[in-house]
C-alpha cells in the first residue's frame, strides 16, 4: 500500500514524531504490527490565525519499500588529467561550480584567500574575544564563504536560475539532514555547515580537483580580450580554459584590480542599515499569539517586514534582511578600523535572541558625493559607515548600539540590553553613524513595523550597527545567456560578488550555471 496525505494539524501532533505516527496509524486504521513506514515530504507553519497550524504532506507505505527521499547520488568522475578551469573563491558559488565542472569532465582548480573551515575557527575566535581582524580569514573569507558561519538558510526566490531540489540533494549527499528536503524554509545551521563544507571539499579532491587555501589572487592574465589565468600572492601563474570569479561581496581588492585593468564593472543597487535584536520570546509571542512562550513543539519564530518611506521627497524601501531566529549577531569586518555586523543561527535555533538586518535602499542620488570614485562609489560609502561605526564605538570590534525606542525618539540610550554580540556594545547616537538618507527612513519604518507587529518596537529591541554587507554595491556585467563577461572572454563573473545571487542557494545555482556555460563554450577549444 502507498498513500499520500495532505494534513493540517496542531503542532503537538505534527511536530512530535511519536504523536504524528500514532495519529496516522489511527487515521488510516493501520496496525502497528504491519510496520508501516510513515514519512513527511513537505512541512510548513501557518501562524496567520491565533491557533497555529502545521501543514504536512506525508507518504505512508505498508508492505512495500519506499524510494529514497533524495534522488540517486551523483557519481563524480576522475578529472585529474582533464583540462582545467580556474575558480576564484571557495564559497557556495565556487564549490558548486567545482562540483558541476567535475560532472562535466573538467578539472576545477580553486583559489581561496582564507583558510579551511576548521582552521578558520581560530580567526573567528580572535575577532570575538580579542577584537583582532585577520583580513584574509574571517566571517566573510575562508572555506565555504560567508555562508558557512551564517544561519544556513536554503530558501530562495530564484526559481528560474536552476534546480533547487538538485542543490538541496547535493547538500544531503554531503551530510546535511534530509529535513532540508521537507521544510518549506529549510536551513542547515552554522554548527552543521562546516561538516557539510568539509565533505564537499573531499569530494572535489577525490575527483582530482585542486583547492589552494591561503592563496590570494593578485592579478589576472589577460591576452588581447581573453582571460587565460590568474597570478597568486606567491607570484605563481595558473592558466586554464576559463576563470569563474566567485569571490563574494566583500572582496573589495578584486573590484579594484578589475577596475585598474580596465575590465568593465558597474554600480548596482544595494541596501545598508543596522541589525535589530529582540529576545526570541518577544518575537514568538508576536508571531505565535502566545501569552507565555511558544511551548515545546514550535520552532523559534521568524518574520519578514517591508515598508515604503519618504525622505526629502524620494521614496525609500526599508526591509528586514537575513532574519536569524534563535541566533547570534557576529562581527563581519574584513579589515581593522571597521565594524560590520551580520547574523547567524545554529541548527536548533535555540539562542534566547532573535536578530535581523533592518536596511534601507541606497539610491543613485546618495552616491553623488562619491562620483569621483566612479563605479566604486558604493564601496566608499560602505567604508565610511563602517569606519564611523568603529571610531564612535571605541576603535575595536565593540559595536555602536541604541535602544530602538530611543532611536525613534532621537535620544541616546542610558542603558543597553543584554546581547548575543560577543565583542560587546557601546551606547551611541546612531544618527552620528548613519547618514540622514538611512537614519530617517529607518526611524519611520520602525514606527510602521511597530504598528504592524504589536510589541516589535519596544524597550526589548535594540539596534546594532552597521549592517553594510547585504549585497555587493558593484556588478561585474556578463552576457545573459553565456554568463561570460561582455568584453573579456573566458571570464565568468559568478555569485554574490558579481551581483547575481543573494544567498547560499542562489549562489550555488549560479555557480552551476557558470560552470555549464564555461564548459559549453571552451571545453573543446
Amino acid at each position: 500500500m502507498h498513500q499520500t496525505l495532505q494534513l493540517t494539524l496542531a503542532p503537538e501532533i505534527a511536530l512530535d514524531e511519536d504523536n504524528f505516527r500514532r495519529f496516522i496509524i489511527q487515521k488510516l486504521r493501520l496496525r502497528e504490527s504491519d510496520n508501516p513506514i510513515i514519512r513527511k515530504t513537505r512541512q510548513s507553519i501557518d501562524a496567520r490565525s491565533r491557533q497555529v497550524k502545521i501543514n504536512v504532506q506525508a507518504e505512508i507505505y505498508a508492505g512495500e519499500t519506499p524510494p529514497a527521499l533524495a534522488g540517486a547520488r551523483i557519481v563524480y568522475p576522475d578529472v585529474s588529467k582533464k583540462p582545467q578551469a580556474l575558480i576564484v573563491g571557495c564559497g557556495p558559488a565556487g564549490m558548486f561550480a567545482a562540483l558541476r565542472l567535475i560532472e562535466l569532465g573538467i578539472k576545477p582548480v580553486l583559489f581561496e584567500r582564507g583558510k579551511d573551515v576548521r582552521t578558520r575557527r581560530r580567526d573567528l575566535a580572535a575577532i570575538n574575544k580579542e577584537h583582532q581582524v585577520n583580513p584574509e580569514s574571517n566571517y566573510c573569507f575562508g572555506e565555504g564563504g560567508a555562508g558557512t558561519y551564517s544561519d544556513g538558510k536554503l530558501y530562495t526566490r530564484s526559481n528560474k536560475r536552476g534546480d533547487i531540489r538538485r542543490v538541496l540533494e547535493i547538500f544531503v549527499a554531503h551530510s546535511a539532514s534530509e529535513q532540508i528536503l521537507i521544510d518549506t524554509h529549510p536551513h542547515i545551521g552554522t554548527n552543521k555547515l562546516p561538516v557539510v563544507v568539509s565533505e564537499m571539499r573531499e569530494t572535489i579532491l577525490k575527483a582530482g580537483g585542486e583547492i589552494h587555501f591561503d592563496t590570494k589572487v593578485t592579478d589576472f592574465i589577460i591576452s588581447g580580450n581573453r582571460m587565460t589565468g590568474v597570478v597568486t600572492n606567491e607570484k605563481d601563474e595558473h592558466t586554464g580554459i576559463g576563470v569563474i570569479l566567485a569571490t563574494g561581496h566583500s572582496a573589495r581588492d578584486i573590484y579594484e584590480l578589475l577596475h585598474a585593468k580596465n575590465v568593465l564593472i558597474e554600480s548596482k543597487s544595494f541596501a545598508m542599515g543596522v541589525r535589530i535584536e529582540h529576545p526570541q520570546n518577544t518575537i514568538d509571542k508576536i508571531q505565535y499569539h502566545c501569552e507565555v512562550d511558544r511551548g515545546p513543539y514550535l520552532p523559534a519564530a521568524s518574520y519578514s517586514l517591508v515598508t515604503q518611506t519618504r525622505y526629502k521627497g524620494v521614496q525609500r524601501g526599508v526591509f528586514s534582511f537575513c532574519m536569524c531566529p534563535g541566533g547570534f549577531i557576529v562581527p563581519a569586518a574584513t579589515a581593522s578600523g571597521e565594524v560590520v555586523v551580520n547574523g547567524m543561527s545554529p541548527s536548533r535555533r535555540d539562542s534566547p535572541y532573535a536578530n535581523s538586518g533592518m536596511v534601507v535602499t541606497i539610491e543613485e542620488a546618495d552616491l553623488a558625493p562619491y562620483k569621483d570614485y566612479g563605479p566604486m562609489a558604493g564601496l566608499q560609502l560602505q567604508r565610511e559607515l563602517e569606519q564611523a561605526a568603529c571610531k564612535l564605538a571605541g576603535a575595536t570590534q565593540t559595536a555602536p548600539a541604541q535602544l530602538a525606542t530611543d532611536f525613534v525618539k532621537g535620544k541616546t540610550s542610558a542603558h543597553l540590553r543584554d546581547t548575543s554580540y560577543q565583542p560587546g556594545l557601546q551606547s551611541v547616537d546612531l544618527y552620528d553613524v548613519l547618514p540622514g538618507h538611512i537614519a530617517f527612513p529607518l526611524r519611520d519604518a520602525l514606527s510602521d513595523f511597530g504598528r504592524k507587529m504589536r510589541g516589535y518596537l519596544s524597550g526589548d529591541a535594540q539596534l546594532i550597527g552597521v549592517e553594510s554587507r547585504t549585497s555587493s554595491p558593484i556588478r561585474i556585467p556578463r552576457e545573459r545567456e553565456s554568463c561570460e563577461h561582455p568584453e573579456v572572454k573566458g571570464l565568468f563573473p559568478c555569485g554574490e560578488g558579481a551581483g547575481y545571487a543573494g544567498g547560499i542557494m542562489s549562489a550555488a545555482m549560479d555557480g552551476e550555471r557558470c560552470a555549464e556555460q564555461l564548459v559549453r563554450l571552451y571545453s573543446h577549444a
